[in-house]
C-alpha cells in the first residue's frame, strides 16, 4: 500500500515539476508549484518526518508561495513587454539542461550509500523540541543571519517595487 503511494505521489511531483517549467502562465505556473510542494510534503510524512511535512506546508507552500505569487502581481508581467528569444539562446539552454542530466544520471548511478547501517541511540531527532534545542543552541548565529537576510531581502523587494514620482 505505502508503495502504491509513494508511486503516486512521485507521478504528481514529477507532472508537476515539469507544469511549472513548461507553463507559460506564471501564475498557473506557481500553483502547479504549490501542488509541488505538497507531494513533496507527502513523501516526508511515508518517511515517518512530519516535522519536516509541517514545515514543508508552511514554509514552501505557504510563505513562499504567497511571496513568489505577490511579486508576479506586482511586476505584472505580461507578454506583450518579453523580448523573443533567439535561436541559438533556445538551443544552448537545451544542450546545457541534457548535459545537466548527464550529470546527474552518472552521479546517481555512481552513487554508493557510505552508512550500512543505523545504531539506535534511544533519542528522538524527530521531536521539536530536540530541533529546537539543536537550533537555538548549535545553529544560532546561522540561524540569526537568515533572519537578517530575509528581511533584507523583504526591504529590498519593497524598495524595488515602489513607483517612482516625477516631480
Amino acid at each position: 500500500m505505502i508503495t502504491i503511494i509513494f508511486y503516486i505521489l512521485a507521478a504528481i511531483t514529477l507532472g508537476t515539476g515539469i507544469l511549472t517549467v513548461l507553463s507559460k502562465n506564471p501564475i498557473h505556473s506557481a500553483v502547479y508549484m504549490v501542488i509541488c510542494f505538497f507531494s513533496i510534503s507527502g513523501h516526508f510524512l511515508l518517511l515517518n518526518a512530519l516535522f519536516l511535512a509541517v514545515v514543508n506546508i508552511v514554509v514552501y507552500a505557504g510563505a513562499i508561495m504567497v511571496l513568489i505569487l505577490f511579486t508576479l502581481m506586482l511586476m505584472n508581467l505580461s507578454e506583450q513587454n518579453e523580448p523573443k528569444k533567439k535561436v541559438i539562446s533556445r538551443i544552448a539552454a537545451t544542450a546545457s539542461a541534457c548535459l545537466m542530466g548527464i550529470v546527474l544520471l552518472a552521479a546517481l548511478i555512481k552513487s554508493t550509500p557510505i552508512i550500512e547501517g543505523y545504531q539506535a541511540e534511544g533519542l528522538d531527532y524527530q521531536s521539536v523540541n530536540v530541533i529546537g534545542q539543536v537550533l537555538l543552541d548549535e545553529y544560532l548565529v546561522p540561524f540569526e543571519f537568515a533572519a537578517i537576510l530575509l528581511i533584507t531581502a523583504m526591504i529590498g523587494a519593497v524598495l524595488i517595487s515602489k513607483k517612482e514620482t516625477k516631480a
